[in-house]
């Protein structure tokens, strides 16, 4: 009779991690240049410098990069100009999906202005513009700002490769206990109780 040696090895513990914010979600959710420059041309906005605001800030972290390259080792360099790009793309992302919910409203207070039976969105007083006009103008404002957030971005990204030499990736953080309510967790601690 042949016997089966069972294994005694713990299960691979997999480890999830927590995906970053990429610059391409980011310019996937914020108006590129050319939208940016219809965006004011339709609502008589400023029209934004976006290679120059692309370059400042890749000039500005470089310099700083550059003074602290005394007081700082090539990986904490590394490490510290990580945590800045990541911010700078993260706040764009914020912005970009602000603006993506904006253009929603906008879109919907527009289709419904159009509706000739609804009292509700029809233009305000003499003077004043009605609810489908201000969500559209707050949309085109909020395209604007996360355009030049994207821009800023992009910077921070040009900038991390050059001081750095590689391509800047979001730092992906494991999650812990993917799964693991605190019901769970309790309930496990109970289990264990009972040997």
């Amino acid at each position: 009779m042949a016997t089966t040696a069972q294994s005694h090895r713990q299960p691979a513990r997999v480890v999830q991690l927590r995906k970053g914010t990429t610059l391409e979600m980011v310019r996937l959710a914020c108006p590129d240049t050319t939208q940016a420059m219809r965006i004011s041309e339709s609502f008589g906005l400023t029209v934004l410098d976006s290679d120059g605001i692309r370059d400042l800030h890749e000039r500005m972290l470089v310099e700083t990069a550059d003074s602290l390259h005394e007081g700082l080792g090539e990986r904490a360099m590394q490490i510290h100009l990580q945590r800045i790009v990541g911010a700078y793309v993260g706040s764009a992302h914020g912005a970009g999906q602000f603006y993506s919910r904006a253009v929603t409203e906008a879109r919907d207070a527009t289709a419904k202005s159009a509706c000739d039976a609804r009292d509700e969105d029809l233009n305000g007083p003499v003077g004043f513009d009605g609810q489908a006009q201000r969500r559209r103008e707050f949309a085109a404002d909020m395209g604007l700002q996360a355009h030049a957030l994207l821009m800023a971005a992009e910077g921070a990204v040009r900038a991390y490769e050059q001081v750095v030499g590689e391509n800047w990736k979001p730092f992906e953080r494991p999650m812990d206990n993917v799964g693991a309510t605190v019901d769970r967790k309790a309930a496990d601690l109970q289990m264990a109780a009972f040997g």
